[in-house]
């Protein structure tokens, strides 16, 4: 018998591949992804921003697709593949074409956006890879940033769309 102070804790498990890594976890039901990414498996590059899913800064990508870690419980990727910031450049020590475009044209400034919108922006370019401007502001107008003006960010997406197109080396964009 439980006593009124006690919860009693269910756990389920939960397989999942984080940035090509197989993971398995036992987790509370109630356990957002982002909670998982960060607390669980230690990947501190997702932020937590209104825990609301409206700021966009929990931004990560499920089997290729942009979504909120906050929205998200941990036991609903199953089976699934995320990718964090932490899986955007080709080693450790270098930065992918699009995280040096970002770098080059200053698309981050405090840089509490910035993993949300690199990831945004790799699965935008795979799908859109020439882009105009109009292009880009819609893709990025989901996740806020309250220091660039947000103009960095777009010639940043717009010069790695530039590289990428030239580029037949295999990077992630």
């Amino acid at each position: 018998m439980t006593n009124s102070n006690q919860q009693i804790r269910h756990r389920k498990p939960v397989s999942l591949t984080v940035n090509g890594r197989a993971v398995t976890r036992d987790v509370e039901p109630r356990l957002s992804l982002l909670d998982f990414i960060r607390d669980e498996l230690d990947l501190t590059g997702t932020h937590s921003g209104c825990e609301h899913g409206v700021c966009g800064v929990c931004t990560v990508l499920l089997d290729g697709e942009p979504v909120r870690a906050c929205l998200m419980f941990a036991v609903q990727c199953e089976g699934q593949a995320v990718e964090t910031i932490e899986s955007e450049g080709p080693s450790h020590d270098e930065l992918s074409i699009i995280q040096d475009a970002f770098w080059e044209k200053h698309g981050l400034q405090c840089g509490y956006c910035t993993s949300g919108m690199i990831l945004t922006a790799r699965a935008f370019l795979k799908r859109h890879p020439n882009p105009d401007r109009e292009e880009i502001r819609e893709a990025i107008s989901s996740n806020l940033c309250r220091c660039t003006g947000y103009l960095q960010i777009i010639e940043s997406i717009e010069l790695a769309a530039e590289r990428l197109a030239g580029s037949n080396i295999g990077q992630k964009n």
